[in-house]
């Protein structure tokens, strides 16, 4: 229900431009297109309430019609879009103003007296006005209370603390210390033998979490270590690659591009391991067969190496089982303690913070969750995410809601009615969102930023109503399922936000099994159990598996709106794009690519000249390196909203380009910026591009782009007129939030950044700017930055920065460097620093003064000019660094006093950290 009126939102939307457009409607259409945006919103409404229902409790007219209205507001849609592309087409000068406007007119008022648009909407309106007449009835039948969500949310810190920190993971420890002792505390006889451990349990138990702590506190005692996650549905091909990549991902970088079948790959893998003491761990393996074909590959020696193995099937973990030292080990839901711990800590913080009158339901509460970590982290986020924390009927509503809960005998039917509650307390538009994830393969990192651009190219997303852009609410959506525990976070970037996110595979067999039956999206996978309906139109389409082939799914591609197509599947027999008019979102070439996962060769051999007719196009990346050009009339595409070129053969943009005035989202390589490029003036988001002294106009051009959020240029041939001309227009750009120069002595003295700031990077400035100890930038987070002459307390008006958490501070390597002194960091400088890197400095007597970087844990220093280190005059003072956790020095051409002295500093640590370069 929740995608039928999900799907309503953008057709009402676009009927209610038509009304107040000034496209010179038929007056019997324009009144058909009103009554129709009336009857729309009624419908909406009513879907609404009843999207609050679950499915097996609405009766069976109901859900029909529900899946009607669904696909009349996607055919609508499609009339509507086409009828925009007709009358907003490319149109030639016009000398004339009023010339031009009479053209349009003329244009428009035969479009809707003789055109196809004319008779797809009014065929439209009258199926629509049909499915109207029995709403009557369902709003006497569904009267339920509509829901509401704030926007503006934010990743909950503690749910990246939950994932990440080994100490929230209640009740593993000593698990975990007694797997570790099996594993490599026994006799040196045994120890030398190549061992496995199994690790079984159903779903959601913590099988992964558990294995990833023994991982992480272990593999710093073997050479080469490897965590590959299987699944239900991986290609054993990708399985190796995965193992090789992690084992030595520098000589193993093109692994991923390499067609070896599995016996090369096994032994290739093999002879690598033959000679080496190993640390592998393979998660989540389904079938015995696969772990035959996987142990294959794993060389017998006697250096003391180690296998972890995950599954959820008993006679799996049996199969791992290789020699009379090999163990199985089965999870146990966790006690009732520490299911209690678990479950405060999410909610109160503490897990002594509970009020007196909730400490009866609480256990209640825990008592239906059956000691399972997935169920406890996701009841507890429910409770967070509603703001229903200290609401003692709220807790027995939930508690009276989740019904049986997960018996003693907990099984995925169990699980899955605790996960379906969190579902059906989404507000309508998350719950489009979180189904639109039932696109990716089980174990599939998901690039946060790549999967924004995808929900907005699909219509999900609309402009916020305080101001907020389409991303900054994606942004917000993205948050709001994190914190409710439906996603899970993935790789940090560098300020330790997160930047991806993970689907844990019970929740996403769970939203595979209701997009199925919505028809949401459409997997294409053989091994898949929830198999495509061939009488309902295909919208969205994902290939997941290499066995699929064209002629096994013979059914109707000509409304599909995204195509989504990973390894080891290949889009070939996707090659004509003339039956795809309502293509919204087209990746050609490596497609994506997956900074965690390696490169994705998702070749499609789509000829790029077919691309001009896709009018519909919201989203085009390309690649690949061997396409060279883009169509010359790309401006056609007037709804493009985001471009990606990034490692595509394409180093000139054609004129037709600035024609795209609905983009927002351009990215590339060191394409040279076109003239014109002041025209985008939807343009939030410019990645790449470059500049030169002979493109001074174009750089003025910029200053147009008033709603850029990010601007990342590559500055070539610098002279004082582009600086001048640079400066003047970030000047004028007041939303920049992010802004990275690449090009010496590019930036001058005089810019004064928006408060909004939060990242910059920059090099060649002389002295430190100005800005920075004349603002706040109260946002500014990121801060990396070259300069020529440092002065004495320039650091610490840095330190003054209250947000900075990651500084790159690089001096120069000229002949003032050695008289830089860094003097004292002090006290309350650097109040929010993560990380720092100091680079071409003199080390000082005393750097760090108690109460200076609280919270920094990595610290980078490169010291490149020798010092007196003698007679212990030197205090590094780390010690006065209580978060510090890892320590690098550059130690060019000091001495071994100096060497020793760092030493005794980092051995002084309560941690004990050190690390020479």
């Amino acid at each position: 229900m929740e995608v039928a009126a999900r799907a309503m939102s953008p057709v009402i939307c676009k009927l209610g431009e038509l009304i107040v457009g000034e496209y010179n409607l038929e007056k019997r259409v324009q009144n058909r297109v009103k009554s129709l945006h009336t009857e729309l919103e009624l419908m909406h409404a009513v879907l609404r309430k009843v999207g609050k229902v679950p499915p097996d409790q609405l009766d069976e007219h109901v859900r029909i019609w529900a899946a009607k209205v669904r696909d009349l507001s996607y055919d609508m849609e499609d009339a509507v879009d086409d009828f925009m592309v007709r009358v907003d087409g490319p149109s030639h000068k016009i000398a004339n103003m009023k010339n031009r406007v009479k053209k349009f007119l003329k244009k428009t008022t035969k479009l809707f007296t003789n055109g196809r648009a004319l008779h797809q909407i009014s065929d439209a309106i009258k199926e629509a006005q049909v499915l109207a007449k029995e709403l009557s009835e369902l709003r006497q039948r569904y009267e339920l209370e509509m829901g509401s969500t704030s926007i503006g949310a934010t990743i909950d810190p503690r749910m990246v603390a939950l994932y990440k920190d080994v100490a929230e993971l209640v009740g593993i420890e000593s698990t975990r210390d007694e797997l570790i002792q099996k594993l490599i505390g026994e006799d040196e006889t045994s120890k030398k033998q190549l061992k496995t451990i199994s690790i079984v349990g159903f779903g959601g138990l913590g099988k992964t979490t558990l294995t990833k702590s023994i991982y992480d506190k272990i593999k710093a005692q073997f050479d080469y270590v490897a965590f590959v996650p299987v699944g239900q549905n991986r290609n054993l091909k990708e399985v190796f690659k995965d193992i090789f990549y992690d084992l030595d991902n520098k000589i193993f970088s093109n692994i991923h591009n390499t067609e070896k079948d599995e016996r090369i790959l096994i032994n290739e893998l093999r002879e690598f391991l033959a000679d080496k003491r190993y640390l592998i761990v393979i998660d989540d393996i389904w079938e015995e067969e696969t772990w035959k074909c996987i142990n294959w590959a794993f060389s017998r020696n006697s250096l003391s190496s180690r296998i972890i193995t995950t599954t959820r099937k008993v006679s799996v973990a049996q199969a791992c089982l290789s020699s009379a030292e090999d163990i199985i080990h089965e999870m146990k839901p966790l006690s009732a303690e520490d299911s209690q711990i678990l479950f405060h800590r999410r909610i109160f913080q503490c897990e002594n913070s509970c009020p007196n009158e909730l400490q009866e339901v609480s256990k209640d509460i825990l008592k239906k969750c059956g000691g399972v970590p997935l169920a406890i982290i996701t009841i507890a986020s429910l409770l967070v995410s509603n703001q229903q924390v200290n609401q003692k009927d709220e807790w027995f509503h939930l508690l009276s809601s989740i019904g049986r809960g997960l018996t003693e005998g907990a099984t995925v039917d169990d699980m899955n009615k605790i996960l379906l509650f969190s579902y059906y307390d989404l507000p309508c538009h998350l719950k489009t969102c979180l189904l639109y994830l039932s696109i990716f393969p089980e174990d599939f990192e998901i690039e946060k930023e790549w999967l924004i651009w995808r929900w907005i190219a699909e219509g999900f997303i609309q402009r916020g109503r305080n101001g907020s852009t389409m991303f900054e609410v994606g942004e917000t959506y993205f948050s709001e399922l994190m914190n409710r525990s439906l996603i899970m976070p993935g790789n940090l970037d560098e300020e330790g936000e997160v930047r991806s996110c993970r689907i844990h595979d019970m929740v996403l067999d769970l939203i595979y099994s209701l997009s199925s039956e919505e028809n949401f999206v459409t997997v294409l996978d053989s091994t898949r159990r929830y198999r495509p309906n061939m009488y309902s139109d295909v919208r969205r389409l994902s290939l997941q598996n290499s066995t699929v082939k064209s002629n096994e799914h013979q059914f109707d591609m000509s409304k599909v709106r995204s195509i989504a197509i990973f390894p080891p599947a290949t889009g070939y027999w996707l090659a004509s794009l003339s039956s795809l008019q309502y293509l919204r979102i087209l990746e050609l070439g490596h497609g994506r690519y997956n900074p965690f996962a390696g490169r994705v060769d998702n070749t499609h051999g789509i000829r790029v000249e077919h691309i001009r007719n896709l009018f519909h196009l919201r989203q085009l990346v390309i690649n690949d390196s061997d396409v060279k050009e883009i169509p010359h009339d790309i401006g056609k595409l007037r709804f493009l909203q985001s471009l990606d070129i990034r490692g595509s053969g394409i180093i000139e943009l054609p004129a037709s380009f600035v024609q795209l005035q609905h983009l927002i989202c351009l990215c590339l390589d060191d394409t040279a910026l076109p003239k014109g490029v002041g025209n985008l003036t939807s343009l939030e988001v410019l990645k790449g591009g470059t500049v030169s002294s002979s493109s001074i106009d174009t750089v003025k051009e910029l200053s147009n782009l008033t709603e850029l959020r990010v601007l990342h240029l590559y500055c070539d041939e610098v002279d004082e007129g582009l600086s001048k001309a640079l400066v003047e227009s970030l000047g004028n750009l007041h939303k920049l939030q992010s802004v990275w120069i690449v090009g010496s002595s590019v930036m001058g003295e005089s810019w004064m950044p928006p408060p909004c700031l939060r990242s910059f990077g920059a090099g060649g400035f002389l002295t430190l700017p100005k800005w920075i100890s004349l603002t706040s930038l109260p946002h500014l987070s990121y801060l990396h930055i070259c300069v020529v002459n440092l002065h004495n307390d320039d650091i610490n008006i840095i330190g003054m920065l209250p947000a900075l958490r990651l500084l790159l501070l690089y001096a120069s390597a000229s002949h003032q460097c050695k008289n830089i002194p860094l003097s004292v960091v002090r006290a309350g400088a650097f109040p929010s620093a993560i990380e720092c890197q100091f680079r071409g400095f003199m080390m000082w007597p005393c750097l760090f003064a108690l109460g200076a970087m609280p919270r920094v844990k990595r610290l980078h220093m490169q010291m490149s000019h020798e010092v007196n280190y003698e007679g212990g005059e030197v205090d590094v003072s780390m010690a006065h660094l209580p978060s510090l956790e890892h320590v690098t020095f550059w130690l060019s051409g000091i001495n071994k006093d100096a060497c020793g002295a760092l030493m005794r500093a980092g051995d002084a640590h309560p941690k004990h950290i050190y690390t020479p370069q």
